[in-house]
């Protein structure tokens, strides 16, 4: 490859969804919309388990995991994506490409590994329920959160490490609303074999060991059930474990129709499209699909909010009390 050919790169473009101008208002506030409910969402499931101790449970431990990893992880791209359009720019620079794209990577595999430990968790309960808090005990619950931590990081490193030992030409647009790996990857004029054979070889390990733990957990789950004599116990156990397997489907499905919408037309613009299903409308869904069926979350916020109410109350009270 001929030198003359490459540049130091100070900035890439990111196209976006559409290049058309009378879109960009509809596409601003449709993904402001998504992004606030997506925060507000998953703020709610947070401030509802920290606030009611009947909600100090391993699962919800772990939903509450996700609910801020979910938050980080719409975090990384659509500011950005919302920035852009308001200020009529496509520019992200190099450094914040690689920031965005190592970040993008550590939640959306925290997310995959937290799915992975909820099925686990489900697995115990539905299967072992007698030693259910002898297994989980807190200590466990914690060290399977650091490892997913710890895993993610490592992951997400090595893969940016892999991006800045390639050499870029003069061709830096990015066909999609953020830093995505596999689009850096392909810009790059330098030899890029070693980088796809890192990337498919850590795809297929850290996406398919997880996905075979989650289908192990439920195959397991659903013998557990099928045990059960009364139709009633059945559907009890099964709607403990309901909302995370649909959850799971929901990103598994979404992050599958993606790869095989970009594998048959080939068109980076629909990738990008398809993209957003698991990027944004996946951590949106999470916390209605968790808690309009849940009991437990609804009332801990009714709880939660109740008491508010009757603070405020007390304090404008005492605001209009003739002592003060």
């Amino acid at each position: 490859m001929d030198s003359g050919n490459l540049t130091r790169v100070s900035e890439f473009l990111l196209l976006g969804l559409s290049e058309d101008p009378e879109l960009q208002p509809l596409l601003f506030g449709l993904f402001l919309c998504m992004y606030l409910i997506t925060v507000l969402g998953n703020l709610l499931i947070i401030l509802a388990v920290s606030s009611d101790s009947h909600l100090h449970t391993p699962m919800y431990f772990f939903l509450s995991n996700m609910s801020l990893v979910d938050i980080c992880f719409t975090s990384t791209t659509i500011p950005k994506m919302l920035l852009n359009i308001q200020t009529q720019s496509k520019a992200i620079t190099y450094a914040g490409c690689i920031t965005q794209m190592y970040f993008f990577i550590l939640f959306a595999g925290l997310d995959d590994f937290l799915l992975t430990v909820m099925a686990y968790d489900r697995f115990v309960a539905i299967c072992h329920p007698l030693h259910y808090m002898v297994i989980m005990n807190p200590r466990l619950c914690g060290l399977l959160v650091l490892v997913s931590w710890i895993i993610s990081v490592l992951n997400s490193l090595l893969l940016c490490l892999m991006v800045l030992r390639l050499s870029f030409c003069m061709a830096l647009e990015i066909p999609h609303f953020f830093c995505e790996l596999s689009q850096m990857t392909q810009l790059a004029c330098s030899d890029t074999f070693l980088n796809n054979m890192v990337m498919y070889f850590l795809a297929v390990l850290l996406a398919g060991g997880p996905l075979a733990g989650i289908l192990y957990s439920y195959s397991k789950i659903v013998s557990s059930i099928q045990a059960i004599p009364s139709a009633q116990g059945k559907h009890k156990a099964f709607s403990t474990c309901a909302s995370h397997l649909s959850v799971v489907s929901l990103f598994y499905g979404t992050s599958l129709g993606v790869y095989l919408s970009s594998a048959i037309t080939h068109n980076s613009q629909s990738s990008a499209i398809a993209s957003v299903m698991y990027t944004v409308v996946t951590p949106m869904l999470n916390p209605f699909i968790y808690s309009l069926r849940n009991k437990d979350i609804k009332g801990a916020l009714k709880r939660f909010f109740g008491m508010v109410g009757k603070q405020g109350t007390i304090v404008l009270g005492l605001m209009k009390s003739p002592l003060l």
